[in-house]
């Protein structure tokens, strides 16, 4: 069977990005990527993006990529799933290579954000929602559907928004350690629970910041140093009333149990995760989803520390989106960065001897999710 590799990573620093445009950031990523795999001939080019159309008025990404990158008259795609772009790109060039389509593949994402105004962003993310349901009428966001899930999660269990906070701490003190992270300023519970509230219970430091910043990722053919174990994709609702329950992202679930399938593995498998934690909600929804703890537990797991180095599974040692910043389109190449990099053992935040990690891609309200399964291979 057909063993694809990671060859080659790359990736800005995240944050503001004043004097980069778009085009730069991807190219510098890129080229970073390029280089560390010693630019093999690359056969095609993916390219996870949400919003440089609607606010850089830039389109056409993979074919930037391939003309000014001199790579030929090879074929280019900009892949589009809201916030999972970036896993769903990657994905699509994995499966191109497993099936012998290609050897090598280029993907990346990109996304630049903090030009644009908070109302220029916010109707651009809110693209990711049904536009014709009566809760984007109504004026429904991303920060107040996972308020709203926070809520009921704090009713149905002993969680309070002491654990979220306590999620968005150990994000921070990661990203400390990361230097391409977007906030690298220590904060405390204290500051994080009287932070400026979003939307209830969701403070300042409970949400993902708009970020300028971009990610790059070979693929090849063959087996050395980190392999793809698995891949898989899973849709879900696109409307919070029509979940069955409320407290679950089927997408999640199915995308994982999926993953772990192809892989011949289990939750208890993994030794460091990156997870979509868009919002400090999602986090402990995430984890409980992707079978590391019971329903309804995750909150305790993050109160006992398990989340962190020396618990049963560290969870976003670059800082997650919470810190390490979510620039939309890079989002998913950024987290299997982190995850190959701690099996190289080059990693920020390095966990002792791990060996097989997962990254894992939202979208939407729990409209795309995407699961990666990476292994280490030889000593």
């Amino acid at each position: 069977m057909t063993k694809v590799s990671i060859s080659g990573l790359g990736m800005t620093a995240f944050g503001k990005h004043e004097d980069r445009s778009l085009k730069a950031l991807l190219m510098d990523a890129c080229v970073e990527a390029l280089k560390e795999a010693n630019f093999p001939k690359i056969d095609a080019v993916y390219i996870g993006n949400f919003m440089s159309g609607s606010l850089g008025n830039q389109e056409i990404l993979g074919a930037i990529v391939a003309n000014d990158l001199g790579l030929g008259p090879i074929p280019t795609v900009k892949v589009e799933g809201a916030c999972a772009s970036g896993g769903i790109a990657f994905r699509q060039a994995y499966l191109n290579v497993l099936n012998g389509v290609y050897e090598h593949v280029l993907v990346a994402g990109v996304e630049k954000m903090k030009h644009a105004s908070t109302e220029e962003t916010t109707r651009a993310i809110n693209a990711a929602m049904d536009n014709d349901s009566n809760e984007k009428n109504a004026g429904l966001t991303f920060p107040g559907f996972f308020g709203n899930l926070a809520n009921r999660y704090f009713y149905e269990t002993g969680a309070s928004k002491k654990h979220l906070a306590m999620v968005a701490l150990k994000n921070r003190e990661y990203a400390l350690g990361n230097p391409l992270a977007q906030f690298k300023k220590p904060t405390s519970i204290e500051e994080i629970m009287s932070a400026r509230m979003i939307t209830e219970p969701l403070g300042l430091f409970d949400c993902s910041p708009t970020t300028d910043g971009a990610a790059a990722i070979v693929l090849s053919k063959g087996e050395n140093g980190v392999v793809v174990r698995s891949s898989a994709q899973a849709s879900g609702t696109t409307q919070m009333q029509e979940s069955v329950e409320l407290l679950s992202i089927p997408a999640i679930r199915e995308s994982a149990n999926k993953a772990y399938e192809l892989a011949g593995l289990g939750p208890n498998d993994i030794d460091v995760v990156e997870l979509h934690d868009c919002f400090s909600m999602t986090e402990v929804l995430a984890i409980e989803e992707l079978g590391f703890f019971d329903k309804g537990r995750g909150w305790e797991a993050v109160e006992q520390g398990l989340t962190k180095h020396g618990g049963k599974v560290p969870v976003n040692t670059s800082g997650g989106l919470l810190s390490k910043g979510h620039p939309i389109g890079a989002t998913g190449l950024a987290q299997i960065y982190q995850v190959v990099s701690q099996l190289r053992g080059t990693s920020c935040n390095q966990v002792d001897n791990a060996r097989i990690g997962l990254a894992q891609n939202l979208g939407g309200t729990g409209a795309y999710s995407t699961v990666h399964i990476f292994e280490k291979v030889g000593s």
